[in-house]
């Protein structure tokens, strides 16, 4: 019987030690961060695939959240930053504000939620911002408002058409009324530059909410969005119980709000940057 058990025992010794050599010759070590999960339909994406595709599952076309830095690099030839120099405070003094804001500009590299200047489309020179949704999601206070106001102003000065990339969760709540009293700055901003007779065109990317959606993003002469962007002003749960009816499961995404008349296109990333340069083209003025 021993014998027998001894037997056993040398043969499982020996399947192990198979085994173990076979894990060693075909275990294979991934890198980590090689590989991107698609949010909508769980797809695995090789992310140097995932940035040659600016930044859209080629399974379902979803498209994932972009840096304000790499959305100027997909559309802008050449792009020259303005009022960088603006720095957030802390009016209300909110408890751990500042810690917040300094762990977010580590973060991302960026002082705040807005990067502006000028820049180049398609050959046509433009006045452009992009809001950052990586920065405390792209929300709204006094020197995000600021640089919007400063960005529309000097384009209204110089005459330029004027394009703002928005992706925001809504304005900020650390900064109480001086973050909503930028909604009503950068939307007279807006109007003196249509007053002007200067083009102006929004694009709505995921997410563009809140106080943002109900400024500067809803006031442009065309409004464009991204392919499956979450567009409105409050959350969904909110306006159901508000309203007390039930709403369409995708009353918010960028499809609807095309039927519905709110936004002028819908429009894949891929294609952004041609058609911006053509409505550019299109709408371009001669002399002053």
């Amino acid at each position: 019987m021993n014998d027998i058990f001894e037997e056993r025992k040398a043969k499982v010794e020996t399947y192990k030690k198979i085994r173990g050599k076979q894990e060693k010759l075909f275990k294979v070590d991934i890198p980590e961060g090689l590989f991107v999960k698609c949010d909508c339909c769980n797809e695995y994406l090789f992310r140097e695939d995932l940035s040659g595709s600016h930044y859209v599952c080629h399974k379902c076309r979803f498209h994932f959240r972009v840096s304000a830095r790499e959305r100027l690099k997909m559309v802008c030839d050449e792009f020259v930053e303005m009022f960088s120099d603006l720095k957030t405070l802390n009016p209300l003094d909110f408890p751990g504000y500042e810690k917040k804001i300094k762990q977010y500009q580590e973060q991302t590299g960026e002082i705040d939620a807005f990067v502006c200047g000028t820049g180049v489309i398609c050959g046509e020179p433009v006045a452009i911002g992009v809001m950052d949704s990586f920065f405390m999601m792209g929300s709204m206070g006094s020197v995000v408002g600021e640089k919007v106001t400063r960005l529309i102003e000097h384009a209204t000065r110089e005459r330029l058409p004027l394009v703002i990339f928005s992706a925001s969760g809504g304005a900020r709540m650390q900064e109480g009324i001086f973050s909503l009293m930028q909604m009503a700055k950068t939307a007279a901003a807006c109007r003196r530059h249509d007053e002007a007779g200067l083009l102006h065109i929004g694009v709505l990317t995921n997410p563009t909410t809140g106080g943002v959606a109900a400024s500067f993003a809803s006031l442009g002469d065309i409004i464009i969005a991204e392919k499956g962007a979450l567009i409105g002003f409050a959350g969904s749960r909110v306006i159901k119980q508000t309203i007390g009816e039930e709403l369409p499961d995708d009353f918010q995404k960028a499809e609807f709000q095309l039927k519905k008349g709110f936004v002028d296109m819908v429009i894949d990333r891929k294609d952004l940057k041609n058609m911006l340069g053509k409505l550019l083209k299109l709408h371009k003025r001669t002399g002053k």
